[in-house]
């Protein structure tokens, strides 16, 4: 495994509620605790194992507190996992809906990406897309409102 996933992996634990990770792969074997560190346990990979408390033990800047946004009534689509949220597929590229934009059940809205795998997220309900609750690039948690539609 290499440094950025190890560290991707390591950030993404630090901005969830996911107090504990481990994940198995043909070099070894990674555990992150939340709160105790981090210990990277490779069986082919001695040079991960060195850099791994490295990046565990650099300071990581508390999150802000969060400021509570009344959300307009209508149905809200929630975030089904932690990623970063992104509303149109490359950086150039058209936005999935604008605020006022009509959506049918099923439809692609946005996409959250999660170790490096693009995830398309879909509404579960057809309406008028009345709010855009996340910014592009921004972290988002499980649970989190991303849209409300009417």
């Amino acid at each position: 495994m290499d440094l950025r996933k190890l560290k991707t992996l390591i950030d993404l634990v630090s901005e969830s509620n996911v107090s504990e990770l481990e994940i198995t792969e043909a070099e070894g074997k990674v555990r992150i605790v939340k709160g105790g560190g981090a210990m990277a346990q490779p069986a082919a990979a001695p040079a991960i194992a060195a850099a791994a408390p490295a990046v565990a033990m650099s300071p990581v800047a508390s999150p802000a507190p969060a400021v509570v946004a009344e959300v307009p009534a209508g149905h809200i689509v929630k975030s089904p996992m932690v990623g970063t949220f992104y509303r149109s597929s490359s950086p150039g590229a058209k936005a999935f809906v604008e605020i006022g934009s009509q959506v049918k059940e099923g439809e692609t809205v946005c996409i959250i990406e999660a170790m490096k795998i693009l995830n398309e997220i879909e509404t579960d309900k057809s309406g008028t897309v009345v709010k855009i609750l996340c910014e592009n690039g921004q972290a988002v948690e499980y649970g989190q409102p991303l849209f409300v539609i009417e």
